[in-house]
């Protein structure tokens, strides 16, 4: 179905990128608006000569963001495929994770991990499936989707309002511009997207500024191979609630995933509770009692996010749908991402298309 419209979306990470693809593919004229200057979202890669990519990190990858996808979910998967880089999926290499008791690490059943760590809307099942990633990284999927819809991306342009016009929208923009579309996808975090969607017309998508989003910094840590005490195997290990240290979680990501460290080295991954100095430092020290690490890392990489994991009040799925519900009598304004749908990528990817789905049929109406 070919569909001549313009229609805006509002977000360039993996849901607002999904819905732009989809949107593009079925002839639509296609703008997407960020406020930020790089698209992605929370994917972030830094891979070896790559931009952004600090010195002595040659041969290593390097994830900010989410490292993977469950194996078990089709949609990261089939937008690769659509997307011609179906081949740059890689499976998990290995299996099984640990819990660390503050005394010693033991084994966890699979899915178990997901669950200390408060992980929302994903099936036991899905877990023990096992998950996947990109060769060199989870930025390989964005920057394909960028390679087909970048011209349409217009960076540090946000919308800070949308209202009905004659057809369609008329979003405000920042920097004092507006913009006209028959059709807008909202790709935003939920407290964005609760304000304009209540302000268009909707009142009850204030109760979307419910869904509360946690903090959460991710730091990497290379060594050489034999600044480990004794073999790791697995995944990675979580940590008890009753642990008193800063680490919550630890990925042995040059295990997890091919090519992710060179041959010889090894490169973690912790996600550690807010302190007050280094993370790096810090989760060093940790790491270093835990794993019977020696010596210093080779580097460390700090990636804080203000507002990350998005997690659901009771009642969350029933609110969106009534949100929808009331967005189906209006013109064409769809809302997307993990703040709605799931907090995973898989989910973000599911949720855009979707969406532009969904404004694709009432625009061929």
């Amino acid at each position: 179905m070919a569909v001549s419209a313009t229609v805006a979306v509002a977000g360039a990470g993996l849901a607002g990128l999904s819905a732009a693809w989809e949107l593009s593919r079925a002839g639509a004229t296609v703008v997407v608006l960020d406020a930020v200057r790089r698209p992605g979202g929370v994917v972030v890669t830094e891979r070896p000569g790559g931009p952004g990519g600090p010195g002595g990190k040659d041969g290593f990858v390097v994830e900010g963001g989410p490292d993977g996808f469950l194996a078990a979910e089709p949609d990261i998967q089939e937008l690769a495929r659509d997307a011609g880089i179906g081949g740059r999926v890689v499976d998990q290499l290995t299996s099984g994770s640990s819990l660390w008791t503050g005394r010693r690490l033991e084994p966890l059943a699979e899915g178990q991990a997901a669950a200390l760590l408060g992980i929302q809307g994903v099936s036991r099942s899905a877990i023990d499936c096992g998950f996947r990633s990109f060769a060199t990284g989870m930025a390989d999927l964005v920057e394909a989707l960028i390679a087909r819809v970048g011209p349409a991306i217009r960076p540090a342009q946000g919308v800070t309002g949308v209202a009905p016009a004659t057809r369609g929208w008329r979003l405000s923009l920042t920097g004092g511009s507006t913009l006209e579309a028959e059709a807008v996808i909202l790709a935003l975090p939920a407290w964005i997207a609760a304000r304009l969607v209540a302000a268009a017309g909707v009142p009850a998508a204030r109760r979307l500024d419910e869904v509360i989003y946690y903090p959460t910094t991710a730091v990497s840590l290379a060594y050489r191979g034999d600044q480990l005490a004794t073999s790791l195997a697995g995944t990675g290990f979580v940590s008890a609630a009753e642990w008193s240290g800063v680490v919550r979680a630890c990925s042995y990501s040059w295990l997890k995933y091919p090519g992710r460290a060179p041959a010889g080295h090894a490169l973690l991954r912790a996600f550690v509770a807010p302190v007050d100095g280094d993370p790096g430092a810090i989760s060093h020290t940790e790491l270093a009692a835990i794993l019977g690490l020696a010596g210093s890392p080779l580097w460390t990489r700090v990636f804080h996010w203000p507002r990350g994991l998005p997690r659901y009040k009771p009642g969350h799925a029933e609110h969106v749908a009534a949100v929808r519900e009331r967005l189906a009598r209006l013109p064409p304004l769809a809302i997307a991402g993990a703040g709605f749908d799931g907090a995973g990528v898989s989910a973000c990817v599911r949720s855009g298309r979707a969406a532009a789905r969904g404004i694709l049929d009432r625009l061929g109406r």
